[in-house]
């Protein structure tokens, strides 16, 4: 859901797919959406959509969205599995790790210095001048925007930085002199640089579209859990609740049962991980959901094959084709006989042969993390049929952030 220029309410829905092994995404329409922007709304144009484009809910993997209530009561309502965007829900994360009122005061103060240099010419002049007096970087405060966590910490990063210039010239001028920071200030403000700093490149990252990003969820958790987020011996009391607030709403939002079995199944077919991340006692679990999503895969596939008009082929050719087969037929001879035992001893049932395939995929080499797990797939779909049919429908899952991008261009031009 979108506005226009002139505050025109859109909706764009947009398909992800893999074709060849290459993840593509087709915007199949922007539409003027006048109604309210309810839960029961959205849903019926989201059908609605869906039906004008002749698309099978069957072949529906997942929806991702953002955290908007409607949207979310919309996706519940149609029974669609939904996945929101990673870098929304870090950005949720953090605001709730920041839900203390120290920050809430040091980081308010901080808004108002920056607001203090912006609009102040005089300001700004002495600031350039402190800062050649006390050798410090030439750079200009930032300001935070509030739908991205990651200015937060620019603006944090740029005033620590520029302290002691900043400190110089408020406390100069009487008006401002209550504007300079205390000890109290720095120590929050960099408690709260210290927790953030590390996740500072995660939100970019996990909102690609070129690359495969779904089964790289699970791994980021563990590597919040075990390592960026876990709280060290060096960490204020500050710095380390933190840490454990945003690890543990992100846990809590991935607890889903359905959710957790997606993620760990993205991150099973991802030759990069397959189960390194899994805890142990899922594993057993994870395999036979593997084995029954890949056997039901196979099974829509090969329905959706036999509804598929075949080539009409001509009475005369069929009759030709039966007496070279009559002509063909030979005696059999005794070997024949032992042959066809031994071959239909050795035959596997589809599911058997799935959990073969998930047998031999587990054995072999991980691939290097910075690989492409589409190329891999590419160059082992014939030595994994079930599980390369598996892989191709999981990552198929995108993050709607540049998404928006696109469709906030698009709007302009309507």
């Amino acid at each position: 859901m979108w506005s226009s220029r002139t505050c025109e309410p859109y909706m764009r829905v947009t398909v992800h797919f893999v074709e060849d092994w290459e993840l593509k995404s087709a915007c199949l329409q922007t539409s003027y959406f006048p109604q309210d922007h309810t839960g029961e709304h959205i849903a019926e144009a989201l059908q609605d959509a869906l039906t004008s484009w002749k698309l099978n809910l069957t072949g529906l993997v997942a929806i991702t969205t953002d955290n908007g209530a409607n949207v979310v009561k919309a996706v519940q309502l149609n029974s669609w599995m939904r996945m929101q965007c990673f870098g929304h829900r870090l950005h949720l994360a953090i605001g709730h790790g920041m839900d203390d009122a120290r920050i809430t005061r040091a980081i308010s103060l901080c808004k108002k210095v920056v607001s203090t240099f912006s609009y102040s010419w005089r300001k700004r002049r002495e600031l350039a001048e402190v800062q050649m007096l006390l050798g410090l970087p030439s750079h200009q405060l930032i300001t935070e925007t509030t739908t991205r966590w990651g200015s937060r910490l620019l603006m944090i990063e740029r005033v620590l930085e520029q302290e002691r210039a900043l400190s110089k010239v408020l406390f100069a001028d009487m008006k401002t002199r209550p504007l300079v920071l205390t000890w109290q200030n720095i120590e929050v403000l960099e408690a709260v640089q210290k927790a953030l700093k590390p996740l500072q490149d995660f939100t970019d990252a996990l909102s690609g579209e070129e690359y495969v990003t779904l089964s790289y969820v699970r791994p980021v958790l563990h590597l919040f859990n075990t390592s960026l987020l876990a709280p060290g011996e060096e960490d204020s009391e500050l710095c380390k609740s933190i840490k454990t607030s945003i690890v543990n709403y992100l846990n809590n939002k991935y607890a889903d049962p359905s959710t957790s079995d997606f993620l760990d199944i993205a991150s099973f077919v991802d030759p990069r991980f397959r189960a390194k991340y899994i805890q142990s006692e899922k594993m057993d679990s994870l395999k036979h959901k593997v084995v029954l999503e890949a056997e039901s895969l196979l099974s829509y596939q090969s329905r959706c094959l036999s509804e598929l008009p075949g080539p009409a082929v001509p009475e005369s050719v069929d009759r030709k084709e039966a007496a070279v087969a009559h002509t063909a037929k030979k005696k059999r001879s005794l070997a024949s006989f032992f042959q066809q035992s031994t071959t239909t001893s050795t035959t596997f049932t589809q599911r058997e042969a799935i959990e073969n395939e998930c047998s031999s995929y587990l054995l072999s080499v991980c691939l290097e993390s910075d690989a492409d797990p589409l190329k891999w797939w590419k160059e082992h779909e014939v030595a994994y049929p079930a599980l390369s049919c598996l892989a191709k429908n999981t990552f198929v899952c995108q993050p709607p952030a540049p998404l928006l991008k696109g469709f906030s261009v698009a709007v302009e031009t309507l």
